[in-house]
């Protein structure tokens, strides 16, 4: 399991370019890379993100490409020869127009535009991706093994805030038998605060505890979130991302406990399922992380 959050660097340099990339990525519902390169290299895009969503299945992915040239691509300075030489012989014609010679110094020669100038050194993009690539592939690893360290982190917080739940789960199977009595004494007081005198084998008050009985059942619910939980479990050990269905689950656990309290009318099961709410949503939280 893999987190969205993470960041690699990379280096790789040969005798014309020298690469340094930089990967780092966000929490997003779908998958977005976004590359930063010299507008020499635009047409290189499409390797560099096909090779990101190798390893990526959600998230938002930064890659910021810087490149530079390497001792063989330096720039190299160029010389006009004839430039030179006519602005040479314009000096001399000058000398004998005011009547001595006269000699252009090197400072001359380089403030003149034209005769000494440094080519530039442009960035061939088939050349560049020869280093480009295993940088950028360096940089993969350092975010996936990122993005894996923080998933375990968060593998192990869903364990522990599921064992959470399976208790409030157990508790509450544990206390919901003791629902009908207690709703049994407690209508048979009201009836006698009341002034009226029912034996407890009434038909009607049967009737009436049966009804109860069976709107407050919640079996079903309870053996839905044993369910869930083994479900849950099962995706943290799975080899497929599974950030998007445990975000569906985690829903559908947040919607038992909620019917269970809905259906409980029991002070005692009410502030369980609070607590165990609050837990629901903690899980939620951090599976918003989750590739």
């Amino acid at each position: 399991m893999q987190s969205m959050t993470g960041f690699g660097r990379g280096a790789a340099a040969n005798e014309l370019w020298n690469a340094a990339v930089e990967i780092s990525s966000v929490n997003r519902k779908q998958a977005e890379v976004v590359v930063q390169a010299p507008r020499e290299i635009a047409e290189l895009e499409g390797r560099i993100r096909k090779e990101a969503l190798e390893h990526v299945s959600r998230g938002r992915v930064q890659i910021s490409i810087r490149i530079e040239p390497g001792q063989a691509a330096l720039p190299k300075a160029r010389v006009d020869a004839v430039l030179a030489k006519a602005f040479c012989e314009a000096f001399e014609e000058l000398g004998k127009s005011v009547g001595h010679p006269l000699r252009p110094e090197a400072a001359d020669y380089l403030r003149q535009p034209g005769i000494v100038t440094l080519g530039g050194s442009e960035i061939d993009a088939e050349q560049a991706w020869l280093v480009i690539e295993p940088a950028l592939a360096e940089a993969l690893r350092g975010l996936v093994a990122m993005r894996r360290a923080e998933g375990g982190h968060l593998k192990a917080d869903f364990i522990e805030r599921l064992d959470r739940l399976a208790g409030f789960a157990r508790t509450i199977a544990d206390d919901a038998p003791q629902r009908l009595p207690r709703q049994r004494e407690l209508l048979h007081k009201r009836l006698r605060d009341t002034g009226l005198e029912i034996d407890l084998g009434d038909e009607r008050l049967i009737k009436e505890l049966a009804l109860f009985a069976d709107r407050c059942d919640v079996s079903e619910e309870l053996t839905r979130l044993d369910s869930h939980f083994a479900k849950f479990r099962e995706y943290l050990e799975a080899d497929e991302a599974p950030g998007r269905a445990l975000d569906f689950l985690c829903q559908e656990l947040f919607r038992e406990f909620n019917t269970i309290g809905s259906k409980a009318n029991d002070a005692g099961i009410a502030q369980t399922i609070v607590e165990a709410k609050t837990e629901v949503e903690k899980i939620r939280e951090q599976v918003q992380n989750v590739e």
